[in-house]
């Protein structure tokens, strides 16, 4: 399928071993052609190709598809290849580390770290959706301005780091209570004014007094009707990264942990899609691009597969034709049944021509019922 947007990925360390090029394969060929080796879970990667059976493998060929180009110049690899996560660059499970802690993914360069190696106390796994590293902030730096405002805090600093923060711009902290409380009421206002449309779209049972307060609630739509349009139409050109730009934010040497919708409120303006391309985090603006979102799709899938197909299309049908399908459904199981147990008793082997054989009679002998059957009426 070429590169995958987001896979279940493993590394084989008997194939390709430390000091070797690294290499990932994908989830089939751990089973068929990796089965009996020593392998590394990766969890997920996005945009990568499976690298079963190229280069990377001297002595191995892919069952699935022998054919295959010697690289995959699109994959990214990183010490997860071999083994190694976080910072500290052990194993995971680490026999030598004696502290239990818990390993978080970021979603930028897709590495694992411990808790206690982000720079700060991430919040309960519950409060937070994704983690960006250290590294990745100093990477993504404008990440920094939205994390003022959408990055959920962390519990506590790990180090003294009240002296590493940098403070840019200005803005105090009760500005930003003002902007949410600005917020709030606009939403209470855009509320209000929903529930007069939904009031206006009634049928009217009043007196002349709540024609008034109708012809009112109209000249004041009419008024803001223009001044609306207006700030949409100006809204192609604006720059949300900008405006948070030029207030104070606090710039750290940390982590940062985000909500679930944090992604849609990133700028998808011109210079900032511009921008996510030269640093190459494209997906930043894809909420497809979550684990959580792979994972709910996996979920869906399985559903799916689960589904039973005939309880489907008995739960389109009235009473009388759910009652008809079954008969018919019953009758051919046992018909069936009967007609491959002749195949079983003899020992030979179910072609193809004797299926369509059965269902040729089955349909011959159902019409002649079919014809003798008479209907009257009463």
């Amino acid at each position: 399928q070429g590169a995958v947007k987001r896979q279940a990925l493993y590394a084989c360390s008997t194939c390709t071993p430390p000091g070797g090029e690294p290499a990932g394969i994908c989830l089939a060929c751990s089973y068929e052609c990796h089965g009996t080796h020593r392998l590394f879970e990766l969890y997920t990667k996005r945009n990568f190709r499976c690298d079963c059976g190229n280069s990377k493998f001297k002595n191995l060929q892919c069952k699935l598809l022998p054919e295959k180009g010697k690289v995959n110049s699109g994959n990214k690899y990183n010490d997860n290849f071999y083994g190694l996560y976080c910072t500290c660059k052990r194993p995971y499970p680490d026999p030598e580390d004696e502290i239990p802690d818990e390993m978080i993914q970021c979603i930028v360069c897709e590495d694992w770290f411990h808790g206690r190696h982000l720079g700060a106390v991430p919040p309960e796994s519950g409060d937070f959706h994704e983690m960006v590293c250290q590294a990745c902030m100093n990477h993504c730096h404008f990440l920094w301005a939205y994390a003022s405002q959408l990055a959920v805090p962390a519990l506590t600093k790990v180090n003294s780091l009240e002296d590493e923060g940098i403070v840019l711009k200005v803005e105090e902290s009760e500005e930003q209570k003002k902007e949410i409380k600005k917020e709030s009421e606009v939403e209470h206002q855009e509320t209000k004014e929903e529930k007069q449309v939904e009031q206006f779209n009634e049928p009217s049972t009043s007196s002349g007094s709540d024609v008034l307060n109708i012809y009112g609630y109209c000249s004041n739509f009419l008024q803001k009707f223009p001044v609306e349009t207006a700030k949409t139409t100006s809204e192609s050109g604006f720059c949300k990264l900008k405006e948070l730009q030029s207030k104070e934010f606090l710039k750290k040497d940390t982590a940062t942990f985000w909500p679930s919708n944090w992604r849609s409120k990133l700028c998808t303006c011109e210079d900032c899609l511009k921008m996510y391309s030269e640093l190459e985090v494209q997906f930043l603006t894809d909420e497809c691009d979550t684990v959580l979102a792979y994972e709910n799709k996996g979920t869906s899938d399985q559903e799916t597969e689960r589904r039973d197909p005939l309880m489907d299309t008995l739960n389109s049908m009235n009473r009388v034709q759910q009652v008809e399908l079954i008969c018919e459904y019953n009758d051919l199981k046992t018909e069936l049944t009967d007609y491959l147990r002749r195949f079983a008793d003899e020992g030979t082997v179910v072609k193809r021509e004797d299926i369509q054989h059965f269902f040729e009679e089955f349909q011959s002998r159902k019409r002649r019922r079919t014809n003798r059957m008479q209907y009257y009426c009463s």
